[in-house]
C-alpha cells in the first residue's frame, strides 16, 4: 500500500521508500512498506509503538540499511551507509531521544563535526556564536550559544536539536516527536518554522503520537500498524477517530476511563514545601499545600517550569538538603532524605524520563521488576531466581506488558511497554502513594488507554494517586481533584465538575503573562 495523495495538483516527491523491508532477531520490522515525502508538505507518519515508523526513519535517514526495496531522493536510487551521507544529501533526522553532548555549549552541539575555522585552522569561536544565535532568533528562543547544554532543562535541549537540523540548510527534515517535552510556546513557535519551512519548499516528516497537532499543521497522513503500511490520505480528509482507527485497527472508545467512587481517608498531605533553585537563585517551589485521598486522582497542571517535576522529587526524596516543608502520611510525619526513605514509607514515583530515571535499559524486564523490592525475592542474601521470575511474570500478564519472555532486556522494548515496567516495579513494593510524572509521554493512543485503565483499577483498589500531566484533556479525564501550579505556587485548584480548559489555562498563566 502506497500513501500517494490522490488530490488535483499534488506536490513533487522528493524522498520515496519503494517495498522497503527490515528485519530484526525474530522480528519483522517493515514489511514492504512504501511511504512519499512530498516537497512543502508536512508528512505525517502515525502508528502505534512498535508498528515501524522510527525504524523506516533511520533507514531514511542513513543510519539503517534496509535488508530490501529502495530509497529514491529526487526520483533516483541511493542507499545511505551512515546518517552524514544522508545529511550531505540534504537530509536531517531530529531524534524523540536527544543526541546532544550535554558539556558542550549550545554552539558546539549545533555546529559538532562542522566547525567554523579561521584562516589559521583554529575554531572560529565567533562566527559559531553569531550564527548561534541568528538560528536560535528563528525559534524565538533566547539563551547564550556559551551556555552549557547540561544547564538546560529537556525542553531546551529539544530546540537545540531542532536548531542543529535548521544549522545544515537539510531539505529534508525527520521529525520523531519534536514537541514531547516541550512547552505550549515552544510548541506554537516550532509551528511557525514549520510552516515557514514547507514556504521555502523544505519536506517535513513528522512523527507524533498527539493527533490533535496534525490538524494544525498537517498536510497527508500515512498510518502504519506492524511494519506495514495501513492507510494514507490528505489530512483534510480526515477526523480524529478516523486517525485513530487507522492506526489500531478499532474505535477506541471513552479512551478516558474513569470510573469516579467516593474516596477513602486522606493519604498524604502535604504542608508549605518549598525548594530554591539550586545554583540559580531563583525559586522552583514556593509554600506549596495539598492533600490526596485514598482512591483519588489529584491532577497538577502547569506550563513548563511550574515546578510540577520539582514538587513531586522533593515527595520523593530527590531534592533533600534543599528543600523544607512537612508530608504527612497518614498522622505520621515523614520528609523523605532520600527516594529509599520515600520508598521504604510507601510513596514511589515514575519520572517524567523513564529511560534515564526510571529504568536500566540493560537490564532484563525480571531485574527491572524486581529492583526496588529485593526483599520479596531474597533469602539469607541471596537472589531467588524463580521468586523474581515469578514476581515479574506475574506483573507481565496483570498489565498487559507485551514482550516474549521476562528476561528481554527492557531497552528493546515499546515505550508504553517501558513504561508498565516502571509501574510494575512500584506496584511490587505495595506503595500508599503512586507519583506520576507525564506517565504517557511518547507512548501511542492504544498504549495510553491502557495505562489509564490500570489508573483506574489501582484507585478502586484504594491507591491515591498524584498525576502530573501536559495534556489538558489528560488532566480533566482522569483527575478527581485539580491542582495548578505557576511560577513554582500552587494558584489554584478545583473539583473535577467545577474545572474547564479555560480556567485551567487562565490559572497556569505567570502574573507576568
Amino acid at each position: 500500500m502506497s500513501n500517494l495523495p490522490q488530490e488535483q495538483g499534488s506536490p513533487d516527491v522528493v524522498l520515496e521508500a519503494r517495498d522497503v523491508t527490515k528485519t530484526f532477531p525474530g522480528v519483522l520490522a517493515l514489511d514492504k512498506v512504501n511511504f512519499c515525502v512530498y516537497r512543502g508538505r508536512l508528512n505525517a507518519l502515525v502508528g502505534e509503538n512498535g508498528a515501524g515508523k522510527s525504524t523506516l526513519m533511520k533507514i531514511l535517514g542513513g543510519i539503517l540499511r534496509p535488508d530490501a526495496g529502495q530509497i529514491l531522493l529526487n526520483g533516483t536510487e541511493v542507499l545511505f551507509d551512515n546518517p552524514a551521507q544522508a545529511q550531505k544529501q540534504g537530509i536531517a533526522v531530529i531524534h524523540q531521544e536527544l543526541n546532544l553532548i550535554p558539556y558542550l555549549s549550545v554552539a558546539e552541539n549545533i555546529f559538532l563535526g562542522r566547525e567554523f575555522r579561521t584562516r589559521l585552522g583554529l575554531v572560529d569561536y565567533a562566527k559559531m556564536h553569531r550564527e548561534t544565535t541568528r538560528i536560535l532568533e528563528q525559534l524565538d528562543f533566547h539563551v547564550e550559544p556559551k551556555c552549557i547544554v547540561a544547564r538546560l532543562s529537556v525542553g531546551q535541549q529539544q530546540i537545540v536539536e531542532i536548531a542543529k537540523s535548521l544549522s545544515t540548510d537539510a531539505r529534508i527534515i525527520i521529525m520523531d516527536e519534536p514537541t514531547s517535552a516541550i512547552s505550549e510556546h515552544e510548541i506554537d513557535v516550532l509551528f511557525g518554522l514549520i510552516e515557514n519551512l514547507k514556504r521555502r519548499g523544505v519536506a517535513i516528516v513528522y512523527i507524533t503520537h498527539k493527533l490533535g497537532e496534525l490538524f494544525r499543521i498537517g498536510d497527508y497522513v500515512t498510518a502504519m500498524r506492524d511494519g506495514k503500511v495501513v492507510g494514507g490520505d490528505v489530512l483534510s480528509r480526515l477526523g480524529h477517530d478516523d486517525l485513530v482507527r487507522m492506526m489500531v485497527g478499532r474505535d477506541l472508545k471513552d479512551l478516558y476511563r474513569r470510573n469516579r467512587v467516593e474516596t477513602g481517608d486522606e493519604a498524604m498531605r502535604v504542608e508549605r514545601l518549598a525548594m530554591r533553585s539550586h545554583g540559580r537563585g531563583g525559586i522552583d517551589v514556593e509554600d506549596v499545600s495539598f492533600h490526596v485521598n485514598r482512591g483519588e486522582v489529584l491532577g497538577i497542571f502547569g506550563l513548563m517550569g511550574s515546578g510540577r517535576t520539582e514538587l513531586l522529587q522533593i515527595i520523593f526524596g530527590y531534592r533533600a538538603g534543599h528543600a523544607r516543608g512537612d508530608i504527612f502520611l497518614g498522622a505520621k510525619r515523614i520528609m523523605p532524605a532520600s527516594p529509599g526513605e520515600a520508598i521504604k514509607a510507601g510513596i514511589v514515583l515514575a519520572p517524567e524520563d523513564r529511560k534515564e530515571q526510571g529504568l536500566v535499559l540493560g537490564m532484563d524486564i525480571a531485574s527491572n521488576v524486581s529492583m526496588a523490592s529485593l526483599s520479596a525475592v531474597r533469602r539469607l542474601g541471596f537472589l531467588l531466581k524463580k521468586a523474581e521470575l515469578n514476581l515479574a511474570n506475574a506483573f507481565v500478564e496483570r498489565l498487559g506488558i507485551k514482550t516474549p519472555s521476562v528476561r528481554q532486556k527492557v531497552r528493546n522494548l515499546s515505550g508504553g511497554n517501558q513504561q508498565k515496567v516502571i509501574l510494575a516495579k512500584w506496584l511490587a513494593t505495595k506503595p500508599t502513594v503512586l507519583l506520576l510524572d507525564e506517565p504517557t509521554r511518547g507512548i501511542d493512543v492504544n498504549a495510553k488507554r491502557e495505562i489509564y485503565c490500570l489508573i483506574d483499577e489501582l484507585t478502586a483498589q484504594g491507591l491515591a494517586v498524584v498525576l502530573v500531566s501536559s495534556e489538558l484533556p489528560e488532566i480533566l479525564g482522569l483527575s478527581d481533584r485539580i491542582m495548578v501550579m505557576s511560577e513554582g505556587r500552587k494558584t489554584a485548584e478545583f473539583l473535577h465538575r467545577e474545572a474547564n480548559e479555560e480556567v485551567i489555562l487562565k490559572a497556569a498563566l505567570p502574573r507576568s503573562a
